[in-house]
C-alpha cells in the first residue's frame, strides 16, 4: 500500500522527487527561521513554483492543504523534533516523536512521512531515542500504509557551544545508511558525501530503498546544481532541499532549475538561466 503514496511523490516520467523541506521551526533554533518567518506567504510561494512535495510539520501542514486543486505539491511530514542544532547547546539533548504522527499525517493526506536517525559522538542515548521512534512509527506506518522517510545524520561536534553539524565522512554516512535500511525504511534521506564521487556507496548501502539527497547549508547555485546532477547520474532518486531554496533570492526561479536537473537531466548551465539573478 505504501506505493499508492509514493506514485504521488515521484515523478512518473523521471521516477524522481524534488521535495522542498519547510520544517526548521520544529527545531527552536531562531537561525533557521531566516526565509520563512511568514509562513503562508512561504507555503503559497513554494506552491506557485511547483516541487513536487513540500516538507512540513504536523501544525504547518494545513497550510498546504487547504489549497485548492489537484496539482498542489505532495505533502510530506516531519513526525520528530530534536534540539541538537541549538547554538548554545541545551541539556540534556533530545529527539523525541509525535505519538500518533502516522494517524495525523493520513487525515493530512501525506504521501510520506519523515523522521530522524541521529548519531552524535558522546550521545549514544539520542541515537537509541531515535531509533526507539523509527520502530513506533514503523508499527504503525506499515499499518497505514504510510511511507517511512528515515533520515540518517551522521553528525560532529561544532565549534566552542555551537550545536552539531553534518559530518561527510563516507564510511560514517554509509554506516548510518545501511542500518536505516536494516530499520525498514522505505525512503532515505541522506547527506551528501565529502568527496562526491563516492554517493553510489551511499546509493548501494540503501539497497533498493530510494535515497533522497539532503542539502544541507547554503551554497552558491552552481555548485548546488553541480552536486545534484552528480548524485543523481550516481543513483539517488531525488533531493530534499530546505535552505538552498527557501532562502534564496529566487525561490521559484531555484525550484525551477532543479526541477530541469531531476527531471530531464538539464545541463547545469541550461538550469542557471533559468534563474533570477543567477550566481
Amino acid at each position: 500500500m505504501t506505493q499508492y503514496r509514493l506514485n504521488r511523490l515521484f515523478d512518473a516520467r523521471s521516477g524522481r522527487a524534488l521535495d522542498v523541506a519547510v520544517d526548521h521551526g520544529a527545531f527552536h533554533e531562531h537561525g533557521f527561521l531566516a526565509g520563512i518567518e511568514d509562513m503562508p506567504r512561504t507555503v503559497e510561494t513554494l506552491v506557485d513554483a511547483g516541487p513536487d512535495a513540500i516538507q512540513l510539520t504536523l501544525g504547518q501542514a494545513p497550510l498546504l492543504q487547504r489549497i485548492r486543486g489537484k496539482r498542489k505539491p505532495a505533502l510530506v511530514m516531519r513526525t520528530d523534533i530534536a534540539n541538537v542544532y541549538n547554538s548554545p547547546l541545551e541539556s540534556p539533548l533530545h529527539s523525541v516523536h509525535v505519538p500518533d504522527a502516522i494517524e495525523e499525517a493520513v487525515r493530512l493526506d501525506a504521501v510520506a512521512v519523515c523522521v530522524n536517525l541521529l548519531d552524535l559522538p558522546g550521545h549514544p542515548e539520542i541515537r537509541e531515542q531515535c531509533i526507539r521512534s523509527i520502530l513506533a512509527l514503523r508499527s504503525d506506518a506499515h499499518r497505514f500504509g504510510m511511507p517511512l522517510m528515515i533520515e540518517p545524520l551522521v553528525m560532529r561536534i561544532g565549534d566552542g557551544a555551537e550545536g552539531y553539524s553534518v559530518d561527510g565522512d563516507t564510511e560514517k554516512i554509509i554506516t548510518l545508511v545501511r542500518q536505516a535500511r536494516e530499520l525498514g525504511a522505505d525512503l532515505i534521506k541522506a547527506d551528501p558525501t565529502d568527496d562526491i564521487s563516492d554517493y553510489h556507496r551511499v546509493v548501494q548501502a540503501a539497497a533498493d530503498t530510494p535515497v533522497l539527497v539532503r542539502g544541507g547549508g547554503r551554497v552558491d547555485d552552481r555548485t548546488l546544481l553541480e552536486r545534484t546532477e552528480a548524485v543523481l547520474a550516481q543513483g539517488a532518486r531525488g533531493i530534499v532541499y530546505g535552505r538552498n531554496v527557501i532562502q534564496h533570492a529566487d525561490p521559484a526561479g531555484i525550484t525551477a532549475a532543479l526541477m530541469a536537473v531531476v527531471h530531464r537531466d538539464a545541463p547545469v548551465d541550461e538550469a542557471l538561466a533559468l534563474i533570477g539573478g543567477a550566481r
